[in-house]
C-alpha cells in the first residue's frame, strides 16, 4: 500500500474502489481498527498538535478527503489517485455491508440525529442492519462502549468531530467488538438531510468547500486554513527543491 506524506501526514494512495476493498478486508479481519479522513484543516492542526499527529499515524487507513488535499500532493510532486471524501467512503462500505447483511452502528451528533440518519441509510441500503444509535452528548465512555460490545457492528460510525473522534478511536484501537471504525466528522448530520451538501457539480469541480461558505460564512475562519495549507505545501515544495539544488 502506497502512503503519501503531505505535511507530515501520510495518506494512503488507495482511491475510492481501493479504499472500500481495504475496509471491507479489515471489517472481516474483526480488528476493531479505525480509519481517519484528514482535510487540509485537520493537517494544519496535526502540524501544531503531536497528539493529533499520533492519532492519524496510527490509524489502519488514512484517507483523502477533499480536493486540497489532493491539490497539496500534487504541489509536492506526489500526485495521489483522487480524492476519497469520507461521506462516499462511508457509502461505499455500507453498499457492500448490504448485500452480505453486514451490520452498522452511528455514534454521534446532537441527540435524535443519529436516528434519523439510520432511518434515511437504511432507506437507501435495503439489507443493511443498523446495529445500533449513540448520540454524542456523553460525560463517560463506559456505557457507550457497553453499548457498541453488545451490538457488535461490522462498522461503527463515530462522529465526534476532529479532533474528538480521532481521539476516542486511538484510545479503543483494537478494543472494541467492532470490524472497522471510521471517524467521518458531521456526516450523520448529512445522512439526515439536515445539512445538504453540495450538488454534484460543484463536487466534481472541488468547490464543495466553496458551496458550504456560501451556506454558512460563520465558517469563514475554518476555511482561512486551506490557503494556509496550499501555501505550507508550497513551501514545503521549496524546501524539497532547494535542498535538491
Amino acid at each position: 500500500m502506497r502512503r503519501v506524506d503531505v505535511l507530515d501526514v501520510g495518506f494512503d494512495d488507495l482511491g475510492m474502489a481501493g479504499a472500500v476493498d481495504s475496509a471491507m478486508t479489515l471489517i472481516e479481519a474483526r480488528g476493531g481498527r479505525y480509519v481517519v479522513t484528514p482535510n487540509p484543516e485537520i493537517v494544519m492542526l496535526a502540524r501544531q498538535d503531536e497528539k493529533l499527529r499520533r492519532a492519524l499515524d496510527g490509524a489502519a487507513l488514512v484517507l483523502p478527503d477533499g480536493i486540497g488535499i489532493i491539490k497539496g500532493a500534487k504541489i509536492l510532486g506526489t500526485p495521489m489517485k483522487g480524492k476519497v471524501p469520507g461521506i462516499d467512503f462511508a457509502s461505499g462500505v455500507m453498499a457492500r455491508l448490504a448485500a452480505a447483511g453486514g451490520s452498522v452502528f452511528l455514534f454521534g451528533a446532537r441527540p435524535g440525529i443519529a436516528e434519523k440518519a439510520a432511518a434515511e441509510i437504511l432507506a437507501r441500503h435495503p439489507g443493511l442492519r443498523v446495529a445500533g444509535t449513540c448520540d454524542g452528548y456523553f460525560s463517560e465512555d463506559g456505557p457507550i462502549v457497553e453499548k457498541i460490545n453488545a451490538a457488535a457492528p461490522d462498522f461503527l460510525l463515530v462522529c465526534l468531530g476532529a479532533p474528538k473522534q480521532e481521539f476516542w478511536m486511538e484510545k479503543y484501537d483494537g478494543r472494541l467488538k467492532v470490524g472497522l471504525m471510521a471517524g467521518l466528522g458531521g456526516s450523520l448530520d448529512v445522512f439526515a438531510g439536515e445539512v445538504q451538501r453540495a450538488p454534484e457539480g460543484w463536487q466534481k469541480l472541488g468547490l464543495e468547500w466553496l458551496y458550504r461558505l456560501i451556506r454558512e460564512p460563520k465558517r469563514i475562519g475554518r476555511m482561512m486554513k486551506l490557503p494556509r495549507f496550499i501555501f505550507a505545501a508550497m513551501g514545503e515544495r521549496g524546501k524539497i527543491h532547494g535542498g535538491k539544488g
